[in-house]
């Protein structure tokens, strides 16, 4: 179609570009009537440039007649009985292979062929049924081609020329194809010149009022002739510009465009802010069991370091207990944590940050994104237990080496003990030389006067009990530290499924929100 031009290219391209983002998304129905002005572009291109002019009106208004005196004969019949064009005729000037395959493409299956005639070769004149037709699919196929003809010359008389039924249903949802439409009113040998200059004024103001100052309106008659000449004169031009099929689709794009704009924010602004996020997180956190994990891991360090500075031997006690991260079966990415499932109150928390981020992603968004921002938060909140559960069992909660001081100190408890250790068999030896009159023979030292084994025994457990007690604020110190860091790895684990999750998702419809309203203005500008 040589009359398609670039902008209608780039128009079309960028109405496809909407529907495209748009499609999984929302479900409106104005994307049905974009995606079948494609179709029909994209069949239009292939047709030719050929100019379809059809002829619309209501019974009796005499565009049968009208179609006759263009067509030079009776293609179409006339008559009394209503109604009577029930199926659509075609008058084609210089036919040719391509104006079938454009009337094959329209579903006309009654065609005439007009003598050339140069000023008109490549003019497609279609006569529809009638749009008031007591028949249902008459009015059924007036609508379809209505859809598809590349020119509109709705034929008007005297007497229903106001009728709402042609004003409301056709014309004035027209009013932007003002370029591609043609108001005739016919049969204006009936009236006197006054009359008919009130007619074309009343009409020409309803008109106007309707959003069609740009239409055309011309007075004939297709009985008597009158205003034939100005009517093919007007089909001459549009058949020779070789636009009309462009400027319909163009005025099509741009109607369609207008339509889905309905859908597009006026503003910018909204998205999710700061306090939004840390909501969610701390929501998230909670449910995920951050808590309990920084719990046991607290637990967990200050059991480690109080059995590395405590007494040696009554370190096996430990074995006695679990260690809390071992029943929790954390440090297993892509494994199963043993934490209990979030409580009612955490799953309330979570819900209520997921619907404060929705509400702010959604701020300023027409109903069509907040419906489908709401839809993308409950889809991610499916996903959120298994998610955070895997982010807890993946995450490294920075195991460590026991510190040098921890070893150091527990070095000294072994040296201390073997001191008790020491003296309690000193004291034991001597026990049995006693019990053999021996304690004589082996000399007793002693400090200040206490027996050596007796201060070896008692120095040496009071000095390791004295030691565990001042290592314990430092382990509980060291357990904190630890504790802080994970819990700080475990947040920053769960702000990225938040992101991923939540976040992530409800930007993207954001972002697609806005490419789809740039996309919708390219389109209709």
């Amino acid at each position: 179609m040589r009359g398609r031009t670039a902008p209608l290219a780039d128009r079309l391209a960028a109405l496809r570009e909407a529907v495209e983002v748009a499609d999984g998304r929302l479900e409106l129905p104005e994307l049905g009537t974009a995606r079948a002005l494609l179709a029909k572009a994209g069949a239009r291109e292939a047709l030719g440039d050929a100019t379809v002019v059809a002829l619309a009106g209501a019974t009796g208004s005499g565009k049968s007649t009208l179609f006759n005196a263009l067509s030079g004969s009776e293609v179409s019949s006339p008559g009394v009985r209503r109604p009577t064009t029930g199926v659509a005729h075609a008058t084609v000037w210089g036919a040719d292979e391509t104006s079938d395959r454009l009337l094959d493409w329209l579903q006309v299956p009654r065609r005439h062929r007009h003598a050339p005639e140069p000023a008109l070769d490549g003019l497609v004149l279609l006569d529809l049924p009638d749009h008031d037709s007591v028949r249902l699919e008459h009015r059924l196929e007036v609508d379809r081609l209505v859809q598809l003809v590349d020119v509109l010359v709705w034929v008007l008389d005297p007497e229903k020329y106001a009728d709402a039924a042609v004003h409301e249903r056709y014309l004035v949802p027209l009013a932007g194809h003002a370029g591609v439409l043609l108001v005739v009113l016919n049969q204006v040998d009936r009236l006197d010149p006054a009359a008919v200059r009130a007619c074309l004024a009343d009409l020409r103001g309803l008109l106007d009022r309707e959003g069609l100052s740009g239409t055309p309106l011309l007075a004939v008659s297709a009985r008597t002739g009158h205003g034939l000449g100005e009517l093919r004169a007007d089909l001459a031009r549009r058949v020779s510009a070789r636009r009309a099929a462009t400027d319909r689709l163009t005025a099509d794009v741009r109607g369609a465009a207008t339509a889905l704009a309905a859908h597009c924010s006026p503003g910018g602004g909204g998205g999710v802010g700061r306090a939004e996020r840390e909501q969610l997180t701390a929501a998230l956190a909670d449910a995920a069991g951050v808590p309990a994990v920084t719990t046991a891991v607290e637990r967990s360090v200050r059991r480690s370091g109080t059995a590395a500075t405590g007494w040696p031997v009554v370190r096996w006690t430990r074995k006695l207990r679990a260690d809390p991260l071992e029943r929790l079966h954390l440090g297993n990415e892509g494994g199963r944590t043993s934490l209990p499932s979030a409580g009612a109150v955490q799953r309330a928390g979570v819900t209520r940050a997921v619907r404060s981020a929705r509400e702010a992603a959604g701020d300023g968004l027409p109903q069509a994104w907040r419906d489908e921002l709401r839809r993308t938060a409950e889809v991610s909140e499916e996903r959120l237990a298994d998610r955070l559960d895997q982010a807890v069992a993946g995450t490294d909660l920075g195991t460590e080496r026991t510190p040098l001081w921890q070893r150091g100190v527990g070095g000294l408890q072994w040296l201390l003990t073997l001191v008790a250790l020491a003296g309690a068999l000193w004291l034991l030896a001597l026990v049995v030389l006693g019990f053999v009159q021996l304690d004589d023979v082996v000399p007793l030292p002693r400090v200040e006067g206490i027996p050596l084994p007796t201060l070896l025994l008692v120095g040496g457990l009071l000095a390791g009990a004295l030691l565990a007690l001042v290592a314990r604020p430092l382990v509980g110190l060291r357990a904190r530290r630890r504790a802080r860091r994970a819990e700080q790895r475990l947040r920053a684990a769960v702000d990225v499924v938040a992101q991923e999750e939540v976040l992530g998702p409800m930007a993207e419809v954001r972002e697609d929100h806005d490419r789809y309203c740039a996309a919708v203005t390219r389109a209709g500008k």
